[in-house]
């Protein structure tokens, strides 16, 4: 697992940086250089295109990551494989021009009562969805490269402090909300630019397709496996971004600015496994296809304990202090603290699942799970549509956390049957016992006239307590050597 340490704690710090920069412009920046209907505007826009933008590869993302290894050749331009990769998002986007002007007026008579402002904005919808459709393409085929961490940081950081930027001369009134849409949306084509410029940099391109070779490896079968995924894949996207968007069209575009500011405080509990995901999930597709079950379990295992470990402490910190932090938000923003909460959950869920999910769509349980995802996307919009009439923003949060657990059990299952793997050991019970004990203490701690000195004590005891009981619990004694206080390594108990 060295390639995988190696870029995973690249990934997580960058993704990390990520996090810090999006903290203060969605935490900071946006409530308070922008309205709610701002905040709402760009949340929408953005949640629309990335649902949309699934579309634009026609699967040839996950045709990438799966068969990539067959067609790796540095020498021999890769048999010209991005050449072939990026027809597919060429077709896309015209497919996309297509339905977005037939359906246009349809779409706009959903939003036109609650979210005039998204409606006004509407055509920059494909712009936008082909950029991102595009940047998914080469981000993929940077990873089976192995090269991780440019794309991130561009991503991650590049990114949100070019929306910053952005956001900040919007704000001292240099520009309207014309241009800020427009550069808002140029900042997707720009990261594109440079991803290119970069792929060009590390690697020798060819663009011309090897049509005897691609013929050789089967490439009907390619595309049937790729199609079924692109389905399941706006499926899985679809499930991230229909929250916001169904808000949007039962409610005020204000709920929706409320909704994206809450709901970014729980993503910094699973940004390990995205960080991690980027890397194993080459490194999984390339061990199935060896037939190396041993280098799947250790993945599987390892990912899961550690994560939910992570998850957990991030879990417990966003948590008790989620009033606190709040209380530094505009007003309003106070309504969506029970959303934080609920969604928290579905994501330690979720961590605790380690990368089954890229197990699964790296092997012959692919179409199972494409099924499943469309099943569960299905489910996700018809549990928007009864809960968010009913239950407002909270409606919504429940919606997407049931929908979570129900794909992390099924995750499980999957796996479970066929590859008779399954990581929840005592181990994994130890660290739900330390949360049960961070929540208890929660309640049990006084709390000051100060949010900041609440959220510094709180942090310290519980955080504290969590990282002493993992220690004598020798949940990870394989890291205890690590530790300068202990001169040899505890003996691991299983």
């Amino acid at each position: 697992m060295g390639i995988i340490q190696k870029q995973g704690i690249q990934n997580t710090i960058i993704t990390y940086l990520g996090i810090i920069i999006g903290f203060v412009n969605l935490i900071i920046i946006q409530p308070f250089l922008l309205s709610k209907e701002e905040v709402g505007l760009i949340r929408v826009l953005f949640s629309f295109s990335s649902l949309v933008a699934v579309i634009v590869p026609l699967g040839i993302t996950n045709i990438t990551i799966r068969y990539f290894p067959v067609f790796r050749n540095k020498e021999k331009g890769h048999y010209g494989f991005l050449g072939f990769i990026l027809i597919f998002p060429l077709v896309g986007g015209i497919i996309i021009f297509c339905l977005l002007t037939i359906f246009k007026q349809a779409i706009i008579g959903q939003y036109i009562e609650n979210s005039k402002l998204f409606t006004d904005y509407f055509n920059y919808i494909l712009p936008l969805s082909v950029f991102l459709g595009f940047i998914s393409v080469l981000n993929t085929f940077c990873f089976s490269l192995f090269e991780t961490t440019v794309p991130s940081i561009l991503n991650d950081i590049v990114n949100k402090i070019l929306t910053i930027v952005v956001i900040s001369i919007y704000f001292l009134k240099w520009i309207d909300l014309d241009w800020f849409i427009f550069l808002y949306v140029s900042i997707f084509f720009l990261q594109l630019s440079l991803l290119m410029v970069f792929l060009f940099k590390i690697d020798t391109l060819n663009f011309k397709v090897d049509r005897v070779y691609l013929k050789e490896k089967n490439v009907l079968t390619m595309l049937r496996y790729g199609f079924l995924l692109s389905f399941a894949s706006l499926a899985g996207i679809g499930m991230k971004f229909l929250d916001s968007i169904m808000i949007g069209k039962y409610m005020h575009i204000e709920f929706v600015g409320i909704y994206s500011i809450v709901a970014f405080i729980p993503t910094v509990i699973e940004a390990p496994l995205y960080s991690l995901d980027k890397i194993a999930y080459t490194k999984l597709s390339q061990a199935l296809t060896n037939n190396n079950h041993e280098e799947v379990k250790e993945i599987y295992y390892k990912s899961s304990r550690y994560l939910f470990l992570i998850g957990g402490a991030l879990f417990l910190l966003v948590n008790v202090n989620i009033a606190d932090l709040l209380s530094f938000l505009p007003k309003d923003y106070s309504k969506g603290i029970n959303v934080v909460l609920i969604i928290s959950i579905g994501t330690l869920i979720n961590m605790a699942g380690g990368s089954n999910g890229s197990i699964i769509f790296s092997s012959k349980y692919y179409k199972l799970g494409g099924y499943l995802l469309i099943f569960l996307a299905v489910m996700a919009f018809c549990l928007n549509m009864l809960f968010i009439p009913r239950w407002g923003i909270e409606g919504a949060a429940v919606a997407t956390s049931f929908t979570i657990f129900v794909f992390a059990l099924m995750r499980y299952l999957i796996i479970y049957i066929g590859f008779k793997l399954q990581p929840l050991d005592n181990k994994m019970f130890k660290i739900l016992v330390l949360l049960i004990i961070g929540m208890a203490l929660n309640y049990l701690l006084p709390s000051t006239q100060s949010s900041i000195i609440n959220i510094a004590y709180r942090s310290t005891i519980i955080l504290g307590t969590y990282i002493l009981g993992t220690y004598y619990l020798k949940i990870i004694p394989e890291f205890h050597s690590y530790i300068p206080i202990i001169n040899k390594k505890p003996r691991d108990n299983k």
